[in-house]
């Protein structure tokens, strides 16, 4: 069957052909698929309100690396930023093609290699500029393989280059890694040519903490990828940060902290009514994501989110790590079986 998918010529006779051999094998290709309704047993996973021994299971938690199994390794950055200079100096030989030129990788490519006795998948991406100037279909291909290892990494490595700073687009890239809840390591690259280097090493914190305060803390490794200066502490931050991402805290000393930093600043009242954080727990980790039970969920605003956050990282030691807060409503006691003025009044109005 001839056809044409982008100027959609033949698209027609494709459809019929596909109907027709659907019907052929018994499948009506125009029945709606009807949605499955969750059993009544999945509707009670997670954590019931006041369990203190509460403790989730992560299905995708491993104990150890495996060959099967390995650490995946994402680097990614702008065009031209030293990203398979930096996998070449790591894995020791000259796996990836290298050169002044901004764009020759195109695809992403995986290397393993084992980092003391660490099975470890390494990707190496294509730069990623802003999006305007993206404007062949080959570089759009790119891009979104790029964005594919992301979400497909544990971990990601963004190579910033030191001579020009910490820019929107990194900005932009940095924010991706968040979003899709992955590790970060900074690699601030051509660390050797940087005349002043206390002031870059400032000017970069400044932007990070002003431009994504959810990464305050984030670890930054100045390196050089070309003279191997600085190469040796990637490892050794990539597997702080997975730790981190991993990390687990009991529902007993999570409530302990949530009545300590509540007390001490009370999310705001909603209308009058006072809101109260009563339960929270960890429902997972990879990044670590935690549920609260308050009566106002849909009152808090986002500053309050934000100064919860912000004391987790402090009091947890979770700086630089994705952080997920869910608020969920908790159960009235004074409301579960009782009716309301309007109900008795509309009752004994029927008996009548």
């Amino acid at each position: 069957m001839a056809l044409s998918a982008e100027h959609a010529e033949g698209l027609g006779d494709l459809y019929e052909s596909i109907t027709e051999t659907a019907r052929i094998l018994g499948v009506d290709p125009r029945a709606e698929i009807e949605e499955e309704k969750p059993d009544e047993d999945e509707t009670l996973d997670g954590p019931q309100e006041g369990d203190l021994d509460y403790d989730f299971e992560d299905p995708e938690e491993e104990p150890e690396f495996t060959d099967d199994r390995p650490l995946r390794l994402a680097v990614v950055g702008r065009p031209n930023a030293g990203k398979s200079t930096l996998i070449n100096h790591l894995v020791g030989e000259e796996r990836l093609i290298t050169g002044p030129e901004a764009g020759l990788t195109r695809d992403s490519i995986s290397v393993d290699w084992d980092y003391d006795d660490i099975p470890v998948r390494l990707f190496d991406t294509a730069g990623l500029r802003r999006r305007a100037r993206v404007q062949e279909k080959l570089e759009k291909l790119s891009v979104a393989d790029t964005l594919r290892a992301v979400r497909f990494a544990e971990v990601v490595v963004l190579m910033v280059d030191a001579d020009r700073g910490v820019d929107k687009q990194d900005i932009k890239i940095a924010s991706l890694v968040v979003n899709e809840g992955r590790a970060l390591v900074i690699a601030l690259n051509k660390w050797d040519t940087v005349d002043d280097r206390l002031s870059a090493q400032r000017a970069v914190n400044d932007v990070l903490t002003r431009s994504l305060p959810q990464l305050k803390g984030v670890t930054t490794v100045p390196i050089s990828a070309l003279t191997g200066q600085g190469t040796d502490r990637i490892m050794p931050s990539v597997l702080a940060a997975y730790e981190l991402w991993n990390s687990r805290i009991r529902t007993a000393e999570f409530n302990r902290w949530l009545s300590a930093v509540t007390e001490a600043h009370p999310p705001p009242a909603v209308q009058g009514r006072a809101t109260r954080m009563r339960y929270g727990a960890q429902i997972k980790s990879r990044p670590p994501t935690f549920t609260i039970f308050t009566n106002h969920p849909r009152g808090v605003p986002d500053s309050y989110m934000r100064y919860l956050e912000n004391e987790m990282r402090r009091d947890f030691s979770l700086a630089g790590v994705p952080l997920r807060l869910y608020l969920r409503a908790s159960k009235n006691p004074y409301v579960d079986g009782r009716k309301t003025k309007k109900q008795r009044l509309t009752e004994r109005n029927n008996r009548r």
